[in-house]
């Protein structure tokens, strides 16, 4: 007996189921296809996906030591929790170490990134903080503002403590000690479009 064939879907049809799903799906000629992967629904989704972009061009380019960087594709396993979480942005130098042979989960990142939003701001900046942290291998915890120019660095110091740089505005630099290079703001935030109440104090 065969499958009833499915109703074909018109764009604007798709978009209202899209936007509901917990999960990404794909349109393609009337029918809509789960990818599987997680969305995050926010009206600044597509700023949003051009910082992590953008931040991942301006370390590959900067970075000397032929680092590993990934997107949010790639999890990050915390052993001593027993937690497996999804970064905007993992790095790893070196051999990567993977929790087991599939190897899309990994065990060493040197640096972990993310992008706050203001659905996952309050998450990154409290429970996935937490659980990075106590990984043995990570030395760098960077939170990038989604709304304005700001990027904030917590560097692992020789003690175990974490040492806070902030860093603002569009003529600003941030310095990445674990991969020895400095990024500046406006390659972060390139293209990126600004509410004007939200770029308003560091304009000109």
């Amino acid at each position: 007996m065969s499958a009833q064939p499915q109703p074909r879907l018109t764009p604007e049809q798709y978009l209202e189921l899209d936007r509901g799903s917990e999960l990404r799906n794909d349109y393609y000629r009337g029918t809509m296809y789960p990818t599987g992967r997680p969305i995050v629904h926010q009206i600044g989704a597509i700023s949003h996906a051009m910082v992590i972009s953008n931040l991942i061009f301006a370390i590959r380019r900067a970075d000397s030591t032929n680092s590993l960087v990934s997107s949010a594709t790639a999890g990050v396993r915390v052993p001593t929790e027993g937690v497996s979480v999804h970064p905007d942005i993992v790095v790893v130098c070196g051999e990567p170490q993977y929790a087991d042979n599939r190897k899309d989960t990994l065990a060493n990142p040197i640096l972990v990134a993310e992008v706050l939003s203001p659905s996952t701001e309050a998450y990154d900046r409290g429970f996935k903080s937490v659980q990075h942290r106590t990984l043995e291998s990570l030395q760098e915890y960077v939170l990038v503002s989604q709304n304005e120019p700001r990027v904030e660095v917590f560097y692992r110091q020789p003690a175990g403590n974490w040492l806070l740089t902030e860093s603002a505005g569009l003529d600003a630099s941030c310095t990445l000690e674990s991969l020895a290079c400095t990024l500046r703001l406006q390659d972060i935030y390139s293209q990126v479009a600004f509410a004007p109440e939200e770029a308003a104090p560091f304009s000109e």
